[in-house]
C-alpha cells in the first residue's frame, strides 16, 4: 500500500510528510519536487505570501544518493514566514498576553465548524491547519508520485478552463499545443484570448475587494486499462479520484469525462462505442467516459474537471458573530489571494498523480522498482493480446 501522513500549520516552522510504500530504486531528487512547488506559487491573482515563501523540499529519510530505499520517505518544507509568527505559533511555553485570539470566524472557511468540533476558543488553532498552505505538502507528495508514474510512461497534465464567467475555447487544440500554451500562460490557460479576459476579471474583482473561482481540468495520458476495480465501492478509481479532488480546499464539484452534461443527453450521445481495426485492435473512437468505466480505467486518457469556489477570505468581510460575545461584526481578515485557480490546478495535478500512483502500486505490487516494472510490462503484453494489438495482428 502507498500512503502518507502530513503535518504542519500555515505559520508554523515547517510542513512535513512521511510516505510509506514506495518501491526501492526509484530515482528521486529535490529538483523533481521543487519544480512543482514553484508552479504552485505562480499564477496571476496570487497574494502577498507568495513573495515571502520560496518553497523547497528537504529529504530527511528514505533516500540515499537519490535512490529510494523502500523505507519511509520523510520530507520537509520550511515556512520562512514563521519567524514573524514565533510568538503566535510557539509549540511550547506560555501564551503571550499580547497574542490576540481569533474569535470572529470567516464565512466559507473551517473556522467556526472546526472550532466547534474541537472545542477551541481561539479559532487560529484550527484555521492554521485548514489553510491552503497545507497544499504545498500535497504538491511535494504528488511530485514523488509523478516520478513513479513517469517510469511507466504515464503523464499527468492540468490547465485552467474557466475563471469566473470567462470560458476558454479549446476545441480542436492538440495536446502538444495545449501543453505549450499552458506553460507560457500566467493563468495556466491554453486560450490566449480567454486568458486576457480572465486577467481583467481578476483585476475587477480585486478593485472591488472581492474574489473569483473557476474550473481546472486534469488530463492523464498513458494510463493502462485495469486500474481500480468494480468489485467494491471503495476501490472504484473514479470514486477515489473524485473524493481526493473534493478534499482540496475550495473545491465544490468534480466531474469525469462528459460529467454533468451527460445528464442532459440520451444514452446514444453519452456512451462510447467499441470498435475494432487490424492496426488499432479493440478501441473507442470517442472518450466521453473520461477514461473510466465501471470504476476501472479503460485505457483511454483520463479527463477530470474540478470547480473551485471563490476564496472566502474577503478584504470587505461578510458579517460574522464573535464566539465569545455573540455580537455581530465583520469577519476576521487573513492574508489571501484574489484568485487561486491556477495554483489549485497544480495541486489537483498532484492529487490525481498520487491516487494513480497508489492504484499502480496496488496493481503492480513490488518491493523494488524493477519488480514493479517487470509486472507492468508482463501485464501490458497480456492486455495487448486480449485487445488484438501488436505483432499478432500486423
Amino acid at each position: 500500500m502507498l500512503r502518507y501522513l502530513s503535518g504542519g500549520e500555515s505559520h508554523g516552522r515547517c510542513l512535513t510528510a512521511i510516505i510509506e510504500g514506495l518501491p526501492a530504486g526509484l530515482h528521486l531528487a529535490s529538483k523533481h519536487i521543487n519544480r512543482h512547488l514553484e508552479r504552485r506559487q505562480q499564477g496571476y491573482g496570487r497574494g502577498g505570501r507568495m513573495k515571502l515563501e520560496t518553497d523547497r523540499v528537504e529529504f530527511l529519510s528514505g533516500l540515499r544518493f537519490n535512490r529510494t530505499l523502500g523505507t519511509p520517505l520523510t520530507l520537509k518544507i520550511d515556512n520562512k514566514d514563521s519567524e514573524n509568527w514565533r510568538e503566535v505559533m510557539s509549540p511550547e511555553g506560555e501564551r503571550n498576553e499580547d497574542v490576540t485570539p481569533v474569535t470572529l470566524p470567516r464565512p466559507g472557511h473551517a473556522d467556526l465548524a472546526g472550532g466547534v468540533k474541537y472545542a477551541r476558543q481561539d479559532l487560529r488553532d484550527g484555521l492554521e491547519r485548514a489553510s491552503a498552505r497545507e497544499t504545498a505538502t500535497r504538491v511535494a507528495v504528488g511530485g514523488v508520485a509523478v516520478r513513479l508514474l513517469e517510469e511507466m510512461g504515464i503523464e499527468v497534465f492540468s490547465h485552467v478552463i474557466s475563471i469566473g464567467e470567462v470560458q476558454a475555447r479549446l476545441e480542436g487544440v492538440s495536446y502538444p499545443v495545449l501543453k505549450e500554451r499552458r506553460d507560457h500562460s500566467s493563468l495556466f490557460c491554453a486560450d490566449p484570448a480567454a486568458e486576457e479576459k480572465m486577467r481583467l476579471a481578476i483585476d475587477a474583482a480585486k478593485n472591488g475587494e472581492n474574489t473569483l473561482g473557476g474550473v481546472f481540468e486534469v488530463r492523464v495520458k498513458g494510463v493502462p486499462p485495469g486500474l481500480g476495480s468494480h468489485v467494491h465501492w471503495d476501490r472504484k478509481l473514479d470514486g477515489r479520484l473524485a473524493g481526493a479532488l473534493m478534499s482540496l480546499q475550495g473545491i465544490k464539484g468534480v466531474e469525469i469525462g462528459m460529467g454533468f452534461a451527460s445528464a442532459e443527453r440520451q444514452g446514444s450521445m453519452v456512451h462510447d462505442p467499441i470498435n475494432y481495426s487490424p492496426d488499432k485492435g479493440i478501441y473507442r473512437p470517442s472518450n466521453r467516459a473520461g477514461g473510466i468505466e465501471g470504476g476501472v480505467s479503460n485505457g483511454e486518457d483520463l479527463i477530470l474537471r474540478a470547480a473551485m469556489k471563490p476564496i472566502p477570505t474577503l478584504l470587505s468581510p461578510l458579517t460574522s458573530v464573535d464566539i465569545n460575545t455573540l455580537n455581530e461584526d465583520r469577519a476576521a481578515v487573513e492574508r489571501s489571494d484574489v484568485c487561486a485557480v491556477p495554483a489549485a490546478s497544480v495541486v489537483g495535478e498532484a492529487i490525481v498523480s498520487w491516487e494513480l500512483a497508489a492504484a499502480v502500486k496496488e496493481k503492480f505490487a513490488g518491493d523494488s522498482l524493477e519488480e514493479m516494472l517487470q509486472s507492468y510490462r508482463f501485464y501490458l503484453e497480456k492486455v495487448n493480446k486480449t485487445l488484438g494489438r501488436g505483432k499478432e495482428n500486423s
